[in-house]
């Protein structure tokens, strides 16, 4: 199985270094092709760190993460940038639409970006936008959206590219609990059907049973011994770990 990410030995430093505790210390972390992984947390506990750090969003303080082949390290600031909008996608908890353009042109941004012609993908996307259901609101603007919608557009947009793997920042955090659902199962089912490795931070274990694996962040650092994988994970079994981890 093809390794997407590798990071080894990971660290944050607070900008009050002196004074204290790291936001991250020694992360171990591995997540293979097609993988849906979830890091489960509190507010405060590092998960939107990790992630910048891991997707090349911000430079850790020390240690290592390869990302699709690459040592995100040895890479000048163009190159990750690149890398980023090729090889990966993003969805955050705050939908970042253009408002003025429609759902169709917003998920086609990523291609302008990059001075693609989007074109030759038409196929693709047109598959994304019937499995999101948004067929009907191509042409529709931001405003005129619910937010449920607004994130489904939002996971086409990251889905535009063919990324190998996706990162989502607490994608149900600012959703209405039937409309997170529904955003959860979205992206389980896009996981299994585009073969896209996804890398889940969330403080909800609704929404981190739909992962393969789920994994704990406590105090900044990954909780050893503590990961819960295979079939049966369910928010019962991930919000009992919680309570024995006290976070």
């Amino acid at each position: 199985m093809t390794k997407l990410l590798i990071a080894s030995r990971l660290g944050l430093d607070s900008p009050e270094a002196a004074r204290e505790a790291p936001i991250l210390h020694d992360i171990e972390l591995e997540l293979d092709e097609g993988e849906f992984v979830a890091v489960m947390g509190p507010s405060g506990s590092g998960k939107s760190s990790l992630l910048h750090c891991l997707s090349g969003l911000e430079r850790p303080s020390r240690g290592t993460v390869v990302l699709c082949d690459q040592e995100l390290g040895k890479l000048s600031e163009r190159k990750r940038t690149l890398l980023r909008r090729k090889r990966t996608g993003f969805v955050f908890q705050f939908f970042n639409l253009l408002p003025d353009l429609t759902v169709e042109e917003n998920v086609l941004l990523p291609f302008l970006i990059v001075g693609e012609d989007p074109a030759p993908h038409r196929a693709r996307l047109d598959e994304v936008f019937a499995a999101l259901d948004l067929d009907d609101l191509r042409d529709r603007r931001p405003h005129a959206l619910s937010g449920g919608e607004l994130q489904r557009a939002s996971i086409a947009r990251a889905l535009a590219v063919r990324p190998e793997l996706l990162f989502a920042d607490e994608p149900t955090g600012n959703l209405a609990s039937a409309a997170g659902e529904r955003t959860m199962q979205l992206l389980r089912a896009l996981n299994e059907r585009f073969q896209t490795a996804i890398l889940l931070v969330t403080h909800n274990p609704r929404d981190a049973a739909f992962a393969d694996r789920v994994l704990f962040l406590k105090d900044g650092g990954l909780v050893q011994g503590a990961e819960l994988k295979g079939e049966g994970i369910d928010a019962s079994l991930v919000f009992s770990r919680l309570e024995e981890l006290g976070i």
